[in-house]
């Protein structure tokens, strides 16, 4: 499915992520009917397994048509032994060729042959009113619900028909729900990177995993379910008015109304049930961004002892998710007993009413069965489409949250755009100020030139913009004015992924991952060789370290890499970054946590490595920063010295002097 197949046309224009709350806006019918459109679309793309699903679906249909006569034949030829044609109710024409062969045959004759039709319509179709189902355990919230319907297939048949109906459907409810899983953490892993700081984490892990899979479930209720539960109330409304219109009438009319019934109790209650539905899963995906932040910061909770006020936040958090999704249970339960109240209701006087017709001769008992198969299937479909309008507002509520991030303006990437060469010369930044959103600026009329053979340090007080100033190299952030030029190319214009494939950002936080030494490496140059990785970790003075631990490469790593010392995480950082290879190398903090030695050895392997690509350092400290070629010294967003260091300090009313002081406590 490509990303167009379920991208909004006014995605370039949607808002950005912070000045909306897409979990508090309520969902009106019109946008239900939107998302349904949209997602009607992802459903056609598996057009092979839909056309099998929907030609045994209608398959399944068949013992509806068929069991309730055999049922009367049963009760009035064989166990009564009454001629047929006694009364006037007429058996429908896909009926009659069976009725004239056995009209002749002795009762049990009859019985011998209605039981191996029956036989047969069991073994293709099974038990009428059990139907198929293949599914996981699963609990009542909306997590596991969503899970589970990744791998449930159902059909209205069992037997061989039903069976393969199921297992088609699971197949085609897997390969949809993957197709908008990938599709939406593809589309999130696009965004700017600005969007992405404005979001939690447990709340897209939640949209991913447990919002994504519902679009299926969805499809299904929306086009398949409710279409053929149509049809056979069709089918069983022709068979009523066929056979029992004659003598009946008033059972015709009754029929038809028990079509209206369950509509008219529970669609007005819709709106209720989708503002429940989606301020159920705004509260699940709060309880599961609690549990993501407090595991991934149990070191500073259990250092500064707020292990009982964590546990009580997401006692609460989870005490809420679980009131949210009760009042949604209570209101299902509510229309569910509603509408089968009705139902038997009207069915109580059908009984009646065909009791009487019997009694006086107009009917047969085996008309009881006959219209007992009728009325399971009709009250059955009856229910079904009574029902789906209120079940389909709890995937409304799940798709509205997948597509609000489809619809967030993406980065640019794909077709069309320009693929950036090969970068031979640098990175020229022109007039460029950057403010965020509802935000001051933090840049501001940013002129550098960067180019390739040079170690680059940006130096500058805490806030000054500095790594503001790097994210705009990589399009990281892109400028509120002016432009970034690529040998002379402007970023804004080119595919931001063949900009960022040349370059290589050890950011200042250690992103390493609960893998072996080896693949976290490979992570930057898959298939990387064993003298490569070494080469890399020479250069960031990590190889004494790699060599000396148990398994040396295929070392494995605790969570984020917490079997390590801070010094040695960032230095396989600095490591991964070299292996990449590229024209351009940034590094956020190199610096911070080695000793003077290792220090002052990984600078002169930088300037060794700068000899081929562009080398940015960011740093607080002045021992990393000596060696640059160039200092460019930030404060308050702007640039405000650059030069060497020996240059610099030879300024003694320079910003950056005055820095070094500071520093140095002169």
């Amino acid at each position: 499915m490509s990303e167009g197949t379920v991208e909004s046309s006014a995605s370039r224009t949607a808002p950005r992520f912070d000045d909306r709350v897409d979990t508090d806006a309520a969902i009106g019918n019109r946008e239900v009917f939107s998302l349904l459109g949209r997602a009607l679309k992802v459903l056609v793309v598996e057009k092979r397994l839909l056309v099998a699903k929907v030609g045994l679906s209608a398959l399944a249909l068949i013992p509806a048509a068929y069991l309730p006569w055999l049922g009367k034949i049963v009760i009035d030829q064989v166990l009564l032994q009454r001629p047929f044609g006694e009364t006037e109710v007429l058996f429908p024409p896909h009926v009659v060729p069976l009725v004239d062969a056995i009209r002749d045959l002795s009762p049990m004759g009859m019985m011998a042959a209605v039981s191996a039709v029956g036989l047969l319509l069991l073994l293709g179709f099974g038990r009428e009113g059990y139907g198929s189902e293949a599914e996981l355990s699963q609990g009542q919230d909306s997590a596991t619900q969503a899970e589970n319907a990744i791998n449930t297939g159902s059909s209205k048949a069992s037997g061989v028909v039903g069976v393969a109906d199921a297992l088609v459907q699971i197949r085609l409810s897997q390969r949809l729900a993957n197709r908008v899983r990938t599709l939406l953490f593809q589309r999130m892993a696009s965004l700017p990177m600005i969007t992405l700081d404005n979001h939690r984490i447990g709340d897209a892990v939640y949209r991913v995993m447990y919002d994504a899979p519902m679009l299926p479930h969805m499809c299904y209720r929306v086009t398949l379910e409710p279409a053929f539960s149509v049809l056979a109330a069709a089918i069983a409304l022709y068979l009523v008015n066929y056979s029992y219109s004659a003598v009946a009438p008033e059972l015709v009319r009754a029929s038809l109304l028990m079509v209206p019934a369950g509509l008219i109790l529970t669609v007005p209650l819709s709106n209720l049930a989708r503002r429940m539905q989606q301020n159920s899963r705004a509260s699940g995906a709060a309880t599961t961004n609690a549990m993501e932040e407090s595991l991934s910061n149990i070191a500073a909770v259990q250092s500064l002892g707020g292990m009982a006020k964590e546990k009580q936040r997401i006692e609460a958090r989870s005490k809420e998710s679980f009131r949210r999704y009760l009042l949604v249970k209570r209101v299902e339960i509510l229309l569910a007993f509603a509408a089968i109240g009705s139902l038997t209701a009207l069915g109580f006087w059908i009984y009646v009413f065909v009791s009487y017709r019997i009694i006086d001769g107009a009917m047969s008992p085996g008309d009881w069965g006959a219209l007992f198969g009728l009325g399971i299937t009709l009250g059955g479909s009856t229910l079904g489409l009574g029902t789906m309008w209120i079940e389909v507002q709890a995937s409304a509520a799940a798709l509205r949250r997948v597509f609000f991030f489809i619809d967030l303006p993406a980065e640019n990437t794909g077709r069309g755009l320009r693929r950036l060469p090969a970068i031979r010369h640098g990175v020229r930044i022109e007039a460029a100020d950057f403010s965020y959103p509802k935000g001051s600026r933090v840049l501001q009329g940013i002129d550098l030139d960067l180019r390739i053979g040079e170690l680059i340090a940006i130096v500058g007080p805490t806030g000054a913009g500095k790594t503001s100033l790097a994210y705009l190299i990589p399009a990281y952030l892109r400028p509120s004015r002016g432009r970034v030029l690529v040998d002379g190319e402007d970023v804004a214009g080119v595919d931001v992924n063949s900009l960022r494939e040349q370059v290589a950002y050890v950011f200042q936080e250690h992103l390493l991952m609960s893998e072996s030494i080896r693949a976290n490496l490979q992570l930057a140059r898959p298939g990387a060789s064993d003298a490569q990785l070494r080469a890399a970790l020479r250069t960031a003075c990590a190889l004494d370290f790699v060599a000396a631990l148990p398994d040396g490469l295929d070392t494995p790593l605790g969570r984020a890499g917490d079997t390590l010392s801070v010094g040695q995480k960032q230095r396989l950082c600095i490591a991964r970054g070299l292996l990449r290879e590229t024209p351009i190398l940034i590094l956020d903090e190199p610096t911070a946590a080695l000793d003077p030695q290792t220090e002052n050895a990984l600078m002169r392997s930088l300037l060794n490595a700068r000899e081929d690509r562009l080398v940015v350092v960011i740093s607080h400290r002045l021992s990393t920063v000596r060696l640059a070629d160039r200092i460019v010294f930030v404060d308050d967003g702007r640039i405000r010295d650059i030069g060497s260091h020996d240059a610099l300090m030879a300024n003694e009313t320079g910003p950056y002097r005055r820095f070094v002081a500071l520093q140095s406590g002169e």
